[in-house]
C-alpha cells in the first residue's frame, strides 16, 4: 500500500441551483483511496454520498452552481481536464461508477449483453465480436451465466440486473470502481452474494472499491477503510477496524449504538432530531444540534482533527482534549 495514492480528494465542493437557493452537497471533503483497498463511504440520506459519487465521475447535473477542489487520480489533477478529456482518459477508464437502481441504469429494449460491451467499443474501440467475448467473461466474474447475455433487462431478477450493471463498471478493468447503493431493495441472501463477488473480484484483479451506503452492517464484510458523512461534509475518516470498535465522532457513537446486534441485551439506540438541511446549512459543527457533548466551541466549524494514525474526527472534542 505503499506509494502515491490511487485517489486524492482535497476540499471538493459540488453546490446546485435550486428554487429555494444553493444546495450544498458537497461541502469541503477530503480524503484518499489506496490501490486494492475498499472504502465505503456512510451517511444517512440526504448527507450527499450520491453527489459525491457524482463529482467524482463528473456526472453532473445542469443545475451545477459550484464545481470545485481537487481530484488527483495515480497523482495527476484531473480537475482542470475538459469534459471530452475526462471522458476519454478518466472516466470508464481509469474508474467508473455503478448508479443506484440497476433497472434504470440499464436500457430497456438493448440485450444486457450489447450494454456490457458497449464501454470496450466507445473507449477501446474493439469491434463487437470481441468485446462481447470479454463481456462473457466479465459475466462469469460476477456470477452470472454467459447465457443471460442475450437476455433483455426486464428477463433479470433485481439480483441479477445488479451483477449485469457491476459488470458492466469492471469491462474495461478500471483501477477504481464507485458503487451508489449497490445493495439498496435487495433480499439478504442476494445482498450477501453482491459482497461476496466484491471481495473475490478485489482478490483476483486488485480493483479498488469505493462504496457508497447507509447499510452499516453489509458495509462492514467489505470496508478497510470509513469516511462517514453528515450534511455534506466527513466528520470521520478512520481505518474500519477502529472506526466499528471505537468511533471517536459522536455521530459516529451514536449510528453504531443504533445498529442491532444478534448477542447484545441493550435495545438499539436512536439519533435525535434531524439533518440539517443542506439549502441552509448551520454555522459551525453541523451535528451540534442533536449531539448530547454541545459545548460552546461548537459554534465554529471545526477542522478535521487527527485523534490517531490514519484517524481524523471533526470535533471540537478531540482539540479540547475532554474524554467522554
Amino acid at each position: 500500500m505503499a506509494g502515491e495514492p490511487l485517489l486524492q480528494v482535497e476540499d471538493l465542493r459540488l453546490h446546485y441551483r435550486s428554487g429555494r437557493g444553493v444546495v450544498r452537497a458537497v461541502d469541503g471533503v477530503s480524503f484518499d483511496l489506496r490501490r486494492n483497498e475498499a472504502l465505503v463511504v456512510l451517511g444517512e440520506s440526504g448527507c450527499g454520498k450520491s453527489s459525491l459519487a457524482k463529482a467524482l465521475t463528473r456526472v453532473l447535473p445542469r443545475n451545477v452552481q459550484q464545481f470545485s477542489g481537487s481530484v488527483k487520480v495515480d497523482g495527476t489533477e484531473t480537475m482542470g481536464y475538459s469534459e471530452e478529456r475526462f471522458r476519454r482518459e478518466v472516466r470508464w477508464v481509469r474508474l467508473s461508477l455503478v448508479m443506484q437502481a440497476a433497472m434504470n441504469a440499464l436500457n430497456p429494449v438493448v440485450r444486457v449483453g450489447e450494454q456490457v460491451a458497449e464501454p470496450l467499443r466507445v473507449h477501446r474501440g474493439w469491434p463487437r465480436k470481441r468485446a462481447l467475448a470479454r463481456a462473457a467473461e466479465v459475466f462469469g466474474l460476477v456470477g452470472i451465466s454467459p447465457d443471460f447475455l442475450q437476455r433483455y433487462p426486464f428477463e433479470l431478477s433485481g439480483g441479477m440486473r445488479q451483477r449485469a450493471v457491476l459488470a458492466m463498471a469492471l469491462v474495461t478493468e478500471p483501477d477504481l470502481v464507485i458503487m451508489d447503493e449497490p445493495t439498496s431493495a435487495l433480499d439478504v441472501l442476494t445482498q450477501a452474494g453482491i459482497m461476496n463477488a466484491l471481495k473475490r473480484i478485489k482478490r483476483e484483479l486488485g480493483t479498488s472499491f469505493l462504496l457508497i451506503t447507509h447499510d452499516v452492517a453489509t458495509s462492514s464484510e467489505i470496508a478497510e477503510r470509513v469516511a462517514l458523512m453528515y450534511a455534506g461534509q466527513i466528520v470521520e475518516f478512520a481505518d474500519a477496524r477502529d472506526f466499528f470498535r471505537e468511533p471517536a465522532h459522536p455521530y459516529s457513537q451514536l449510528l453504531m449504538a443504533s445498529v442491532p446486534r444478534l448477542h447484545q441485551r441493550q435495545r438499539p439506540e436512536h439519533i435525535p432530531g434531524q439533518p440539517p438541511s443542506l439549502l441552509n446549512p448551520p454555522e459551525g459543527c453541523r451535528f451540534a444540534e442533536r449531539c448530547p457533548f454541545r459545548f460552546e466551541r461548537c459554534g465554529l466549524d471545526p477542522e478535521p482533527i487527527a485523534v490517531g494514525d490514519r484517524h481524523r474526527v471533526r470535533c471540537w472534542l478531540h482539540a479540547a482534549g475532554i474524554r467522554r
